[in-house]
């Protein structure tokens, strides 16, 4: 069977983190959505996006297709029965379409035509950029589950201090020195080549990708995600980095979303609680204004190729766009568009060929090559964001 992950009406939902990607390909948890449906499925997976992701982010179709909502994380339960799909078959949680089984030759779906079946049992869905790092505790917990069932860890090196050491697993390659590992309120999963400096101290649930990085002397809460190839030091709460993002040095980091390719510069801190304790707003793109939350905790939300100066200050419910650089003192404001360039005290264009010189710099210092799909995307993003850069 061929399976396809689409967006969904969330897309809106999710910015700015799907400016420069598919739903699917957001990280939750320990893996990407994507990642989670392909161990699930057994088989690879293709998507339906924007336009202009499609070169990047292809949609193979065949003759016979289950598309699968890329909000909806999978159980075991919600698998088993996307595999039974039969053609016009629906599920459906509430008035929410997880999964239907098609032909390339419908255009439009008419769900009326549907035998529409109710999937009854919790799931982990993803609607909000603050479901990222308010739900990921359950994700970790779902994909530690998942990975490292019927396996067995690395040992636990001898200088380590473990609590609750069943629950820590850690894959080939990985090093760990002199480091405090509580996994008491959660599971640990520490990835493949993934590094844990001396004097860090972890309270799990924490997940770090292949290739990440504690720097020592990190304090780290659960429930954090590390990308791959993530360096992190200071304090960190509830939090979650996509990959290839740094926040190497002293500086505190909570309830909050870094996507890729993202940089804080030290002693960078962001505020997660306002002073007079009342709910947490966001910045909304689809209706161009601030949206609560129903978060008393909310930090920062950082799209992918975002940069901030040292000392830089972030107050409470911030949203940072697509390839922004901050710098200065004072507090930027709580809604920094994409491709700005500056600070408190005021804001520029940043013209697209300045960032192309960076990303080609930060992205081959890990051996990836900023090419020109990449560049047409932020080209496509610097575009439809002008409406926000009203300097």
């Amino acid at each position: 069977m061929n399976y396809i992950l689409f967006d969904s009406d969330v897309r809106n939902s999710l910015l700015p983190f799907t400016f420069t990607k598919p739903v699917a390909d957001l990280r939750i948890g320990i893996l990407t959505i994507r990642e989670k449906w392909e161990h699930y499925l057994g088989l690879s997976t293709s998507t339906i996006t924007e336009d202009y992701l499609e070169e990047k982010y292809p949609m193979v179709e065949m003759e016979e297709n289950v598309l699968i909502n890329a909000s909806f994380c999978p159980s075991k339960k919600l698998v088993k029965k996307i595999k039974n799909l039969s053609k016009n078959e629906a599920i459906f949680k509430g008035d929410d379409v997880i999964a239907f089984y098609t032909s390339d030759s419908q255009e439009e779906v008419d769900f009326d035509i549907y035998t529409q079946i109710e999937f009854e049992d919790d799931l982990l869905r993803i609607k909000n950029t603050w479901d990222i790092f308010s739900l990921n505790d359950k994700a970790i917990q779902q994909d530690f589950d998942l990975l490292t069932k019927d396996r067995t860890s690395q040992p636990i090196p001898k200088t380590v201090q473990a609590i609750n050491p069943e629950k820590i697993f850690i894959e080939e390659g990985a090093k760990i020195t002199f480091a405090f590992l509580n996994a008491s309120s959660g599971p640990i999963y520490i990835g493949k080549d993934a590094e844990i400096m001396e004097g860090c101290v972890v309270r799990g649930p924490l997940a770090m990708c292949e290739h990440s990085a504690l720097k020592m002397g990190a304090k780290i809460y659960g429930a954090t995600t590390l990308g791959p190839h993530c360096k992190v030091g200071g304090e960190v709460n509830n939090s979650v980095l996509m990959g290839y993002s740094n926040k190497g040095h002293d500086g505190f980091l909570g309830n909050s979303v870094l996507g890729e390719w993202c940089n804080l510069g030290a002693d960078t801190n962001n505020s997660n609680l306002k002073n007079n304790y009342a709910e947490v707003k966001l910045w909304d793109y689809e209706t161009k204004r601030f949206v609560k939350t129903g978060l008393q905790f909310c930090g920062l939300m950082m799209g992918d190729h975002s940069k901030c100066g040292i000392n830089t200050m972030f107050n409470t419910g911030t949203v940072v766009g697509v390839s922004a650089n901050i710098f200065g003192s004072g507090f930027p404001r709580n809604f920094v568009p994409s491709f700005s360039w500056g600070g408190a005290s005021g804001f520029t264009e940043y013209k697209t060929d300045k960032v192309f010189e960076v990303a080609k710099v930060v992205m081959s210092r890990r051996n990836i090559e900023f090419n020109e799909q990449d560049e047409r995307i932020l080209e496509y993003v610097f575009e439809i964001t002008k409406q926000y850069r009203n300097f």
